[in-house]
């Protein structure tokens, strides 16, 4: 999968762990191709700013879908 910063995608319940809510979009934050690094939050930000998460870049290529419909 071809991640961009910006760009939002859903996550399954499994690699958002701590963070999971019922949409399950998150918007990406970083990457880091070099060390397998992918900083996500949830989307849309909360009242108070939403959390910034890492996870690795190998686990989110394969599993994430894309959200097209609407921009971030």
């Amino acid at each position: 999968m071809d991640l961009h910063q910006g760009d939002c995608i859903h996550l399954p319940e499994t690699l958002a762990g701590d963070h999971a809510c019922n949409s399950q979009l998150y918007q990406v934050i970083g990457l880091d191709a070099h060390s397998d690094r992918c900083w996500l939050r949830r989307w849309p930000l909360a009242r108070r700013g939403s959390p910034v998460f890492e996870v690795a870049l190998s686990a989110v290529g394969p599993v994430a879908l894309r959200h097209l419909p609407r921009p971030c």
